[in-house]
């Protein structure tokens, strides 16, 4: 996208008031997106956006500018707008080394070639697949999505490291109705991965799950509120973990002070027969950083914590300055137009030795959440609340009748020391992270896993 003497124009202007550290975050996106309902192709779409942000830091201050002209004029200004947040004028040009370019791309196949009606057939198979699931099904919506992603970070450091990531999803939500009453079931797996991945994958199956979750809760009782053993179904119900405490090991709230687990490393901060794991390596996973983060560092395994003992805070180079780390590739950032910071990637606990089965029936009365939805986490209290969107009431170690309206509610700290189960069989779901560096694909996951002891809401009396 730039050539290596304007890149190195762009990064001595940049660093022209005195800053320190100058970098550049190229990006030429292709996106697709296609979404069909019981009257078809409700709407297709397709984006293209390129664009260069200039970053600079001076010490622990940072500034940011992004513009998507992409003309030798426009990217100077640029760079002079980031630098004017440090008032000041070097004396003389900045030095910036030799650069030898590297890539990551590692030639996995992506959209070319792919035509609408191949995708409009994905969803066409989901769609039929859940209409015929019950008579109660009323509405279903399937999306598509696919992006290919090609960056490249420049720095004054002389880094010049590219990537390419492709991405692509499919979504279902189906709705079932009776009586006046509705529920809905939703799934939506991703991949880092191009078109060939949908050879590999049950589309059918996708749209019975949806429907068939959608039917079970619209025959369930309301969930009573009060405190119970909760034993959290693998998948999408790592989101207790992503989101009561991930989001506490992230230097963005640890180098602040506004995290939780600020000042713990080395401490015990889960049970001992917890271990979390961040992996950007995971090659074809939603999640994966392709090679790179976007501050263009290696992906890296990180593990988190083990056997409940705090190892490791996810690290970006700007909070680095703030709390002096090594840096973990962990830095992600939405597009062009957003500064980096740290984030997850494939997040996950790790596999256990504890029976599955075992889980509920040593439960005498309390919930079993199989799969949960969308919720909100304070990092600085980790005080977090979920909802379940598909959830059965134990009792006495058999599944009762399933339950519809549950929430969980509670304190990161808490809920990681009272975890005092974890199965063998670890598998992950696909979500989109929002934080301050926009929207970035994750992966959530865990085995099963039982809690002692969770604040369970609801708005139904005791079940009889």
């Amino acid at each position: 996208m730039l050539t290596q003497e304007l890149a190195r124009k762009i990064l001595s202007e940049a660093l022209s008031t005195g800053g320190d550290f100058a970098e550049l975050f190229c990006e030429d996106t292709k996106g697709t997106t296609i979404s069909l309902n019981q009257e078809g192709v409700e709407n297709a779409s397709y984006t293209h956006s390129r664009g260069v942000g200039v970053r600079v830091l001076c010490g622990a201050r940072r500034s940011y500018a992004y513009t998507a002209d992409l003309s030798e004029d426009a990217l100077l200004a640029t760079a002079r707008s980031a630098a004017a947040a440090f008032p000041g004028k070097r004396e003389q040009p900045a030095t910036i080394p030799d650069f030898a370019p590297h890539s990551y791309d590692d030639g996995t196949p992506g959209f070319e070639g792919v035509n609408n009606a191949m995708r409009i057939n994905l969803l066409r198979r989901m769609y039929q697949a859940a209409r015929q699931e019950s008579e109660e099904i009323v509405q279903v919506q399937c999306r598509y999505l696919d992006n290919e992603q090609k960056v490249w970070v420049i720095n004054s450091e002389g880094l010049w490291a590219s990537t390419r990531r492709p991405y692509t999803r499919v979504m279902v939500t189906a709705v079932a109705s009776a009586n006046g009453e509705t529920q809905t079931g939703y799934i939506g797996p991703g991949f880092g991965r191009g078109f060939d991945v949908y050879d590999t994958l049950n589309l059918e199956e996708l749209g019975h799950t949806a429907a068939k979750q959608a039917v079970t809760m619209l025959h369930a009782v309301e969930c009573p509120a009060g405190t119970f053993p909760v034993v959290i179904d693998g998948g999408f119900g790592g989101v207790i973990f992503h989101e009561a405490c991930g989001h506490s090991l992230e230097a963005t709230s640890v180098a602040k002070g506004n995290s939780e687990f600020a000042g713990c490393l080395g401490k015990q901060i889960a049970s001992s027969c917890v271990t979390a794991i961040d992996d950007g390596t995971l090659d074809g996973e939603w999640g994966c950083l392709h090679g790179m983060d976007d501050e263009g560092v290696p992906a890296q395994r990180n593990v988190l914590i083990e056997n409940g003992i705090l190892k490791t805070y996810m690290y970006d180079r700007a909070n680095a300055r703030r709390v002096p780390h090594p840096l973990t590739g962990s830095s992600r950032r939405e597009s062009y137009t957003y500064a980096p910071t740290s984030r997850m990637t494939c997040t996950f606990l790790a596999p256990g030795t504890d029976d599955p089965d075992e889980m509920i029936a040593g439960v005498k009365e309390g919930l079993y959440a199989k799969s949960l939805g969308g919720g909100s986490v304070n990092p600085l209290t980790g005080e977090f609340n979920f909802a379940v969107n598909e959830g059965y009431w134990i009792r006495d170690g058999k599944i009762l009748t399933p339950v519809r309206g549950a929430t969980l509610v509670g304190k990161g700290s808490d809920v990681l020391m009272k975890i005092d189960r974890v199965g063998p069989n670890m598998w992950m779901m696909q979500g989109v992270c929002g934080s301050e560096s926009g929207g970035v694909p994750v992966n959530i996951g865990q085995p099963r896993i039982r809690v002692s002891s969770m604040t369970v809401g609801g708005k139904g009396d005791a079940i009889k």
